[in-house]
Protein backbone atom coordinates (compact mmCIF):
# COMPACT_ATOMS: atom_id res chain seq x y z
CA UNK A 1 0.00 0.00 0.00
CA UNK A 2 1.63 3.20 -1.29
CA UNK A 3 -0.43 5.37 1.09
CA UNK A 4 0.97 3.59 4.15
CA UNK A 5 4.56 4.50 3.25
CA UNK A 6 3.49 8.10 2.51
CA UNK A 7 1.74 8.34 5.87
CA UNK A 8 4.83 6.93 7.60
CA UNK A 9 7.11 9.45 5.88
CA UNK A 10 4.79 12.33 6.72
CA UNK A 11 4.58 11.29 10.38
CA UNK A 12 8.39 10.99 10.57
CA UNK A 13 8.79 14.52 9.18
CA UNK A 14 6.13 15.95 11.47
CA UNK A 15 7.51 14.15 14.52
CA UNK A 16 10.99 15.55 13.88
CA UNK A 17 9.55 19.07 13.66
CA UNK A 18 7.28 18.62 16.69
CA UNK A 19 10.10 17.30 18.88
CA UNK A 20 12.47 20.08 17.76
CA UNK A 21 9.85 22.72 18.65
CA UNK A 22 8.98 20.93 21.93
CA UNK A 23 5.27 20.73 21.03
CA UNK A 24 3.30 18.64 23.53
CA UNK A 25 -0.02 18.08 21.76
CA UNK A 26 -1.15 18.12 18.14
CA UNK A 27 -4.88 18.67 17.62
CA UNK A 28 -5.02 18.27 13.84
CA UNK A 29 -3.00 17.95 10.67
CA UNK A 30 -4.26 19.31 7.35
CA UNK A 31 -2.89 18.06 4.04
CA UNK A 32 -3.56 19.12 0.47
CA UNK A 33 -4.11 16.14 -1.81
CA UNK A 34 -4.29 16.84 -5.53
CA UNK A 35 -6.68 14.81 -7.64
CA UNK A 36 -3.74 13.57 -9.73
CA UNK A 37 -1.18 13.24 -6.93
CA UNK A 38 -1.32 9.47 -7.08
CA UNK A 39 -2.49 9.31 -3.45
CA UNK A 40 -5.89 7.81 -2.71
CA UNK A 41 -7.81 9.51 0.07
CA UNK A 42 -9.47 6.50 1.74
CA UNK A 43 -6.35 4.32 2.08
CA UNK A 44 -4.40 7.32 3.39
CA UNK A 45 -7.12 8.05 5.96
CA UNK A 46 -6.99 4.39 6.99
CA UNK A 47 -3.19 4.36 7.33
CA UNK A 48 -2.83 7.62 9.26
CA UNK A 49 -4.07 6.47 12.70
CA UNK A 50 -2.02 3.29 12.39
CA UNK A 51 1.27 5.11 11.80
CA UNK A 52 0.57 7.80 14.41
CA UNK A 53 0.05 5.22 17.15
CA UNK A 54 2.58 5.77 19.94
CA UNK A 55 3.65 9.18 18.59
CA UNK A 56 2.81 12.73 19.66
CA UNK A 57 0.39 12.71 16.69
CA UNK A 58 -1.67 9.84 18.09
CA UNK A 59 -5.35 10.80 18.27
CA UNK A 60 -5.03 13.98 16.23
CA UNK A 61 -7.56 14.73 13.52
CA UNK A 62 -6.53 14.36 9.88
CA UNK A 63 -8.07 16.90 7.50
CA UNK A 64 -7.67 16.37 3.77
CA UNK A 65 -8.31 19.18 1.31
CA UNK A 66 -8.70 17.68 -2.13
CA UNK A 67 -7.56 19.88 -4.99
CA UNK A 68 -8.88 19.46 -8.53
CA UNK A 69 -6.61 19.08 -11.53
CA UNK A 70 -6.11 22.41 -13.28
CA UNK A 71 -4.35 22.94 -16.58
CA UNK A 72 -3.17 26.08 -18.32
CA UNK A 73 -3.52 26.36 -22.08
CA UNK A 74 -0.44 27.69 -23.83
CA UNK A 75 -2.57 28.70 -26.84
CA UNK A 76 -5.40 30.71 -25.28
CA UNK A 77 -3.95 31.26 -21.78
CA UNK A 78 -7.04 29.94 -20.02
CA UNK A 79 -6.88 27.91 -16.78
CA UNK A 80 -9.46 25.12 -16.78
CA UNK A 81 -10.24 22.09 -14.66
CA UNK A 82 -8.93 18.90 -16.18
CA UNK A 83 -11.46 16.31 -17.29
CA UNK A 84 -10.16 12.82 -17.85
CA UNK A 85 -9.57 11.05 -20.19
CA UNK A 86 -9.09 14.08 -22.43
CA UNK A 87 -6.18 16.31 -21.52
CA UNK A 88 -7.15 19.40 -23.46
CA UNK A 89 -8.27 22.97 -22.88
CA UNK A 90 -11.98 23.18 -22.08
CA UNK A 91 -12.18 26.59 -23.77
CA UNK A 92 -10.38 26.18 -27.11
CA UNK A 93 -9.76 22.42 -27.32
CA UNK A 94 -5.97 22.74 -27.61
CA UNK A 95 -3.80 19.93 -26.28
CA UNK A 96 -0.94 22.38 -25.76
CA UNK A 97 -1.49 22.46 -21.98
CA UNK A 98 0.45 22.01 -18.75
CA UNK A 99 -0.59 21.07 -15.22
CA UNK A 100 -0.73 23.98 -12.77
CA UNK A 101 -2.57 22.28 -9.87
CA UNK A 102 -3.67 18.83 -8.88
CA UNK A 103 -0.43 16.88 -8.51
CA UNK A 104 0.35 18.24 -5.03
CA UNK A 105 0.59 16.28 -1.82
CA UNK A 106 1.54 18.79 0.88
CA UNK A 107 1.28 19.33 4.60
CA UNK A 108 -0.72 22.55 4.81
CA UNK A 109 -0.85 23.06 8.56
CA UNK A 110 -0.78 21.57 12.03
CA UNK A 111 -2.94 22.79 14.89
CA UNK A 112 -1.34 22.53 18.30
CA UNK A 113 -2.29 23.17 21.91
Amino acid sequence: MHELSLAESMVRELTTYIEKEKIKKVVSVTVIMGKFSGVQKEPFEFAFPIVTEGTVLEGCELNIEQQPGVINCSDCGEDTELTIPLVKCAKCGSRNVKFTHGKEFLIKSIEIE
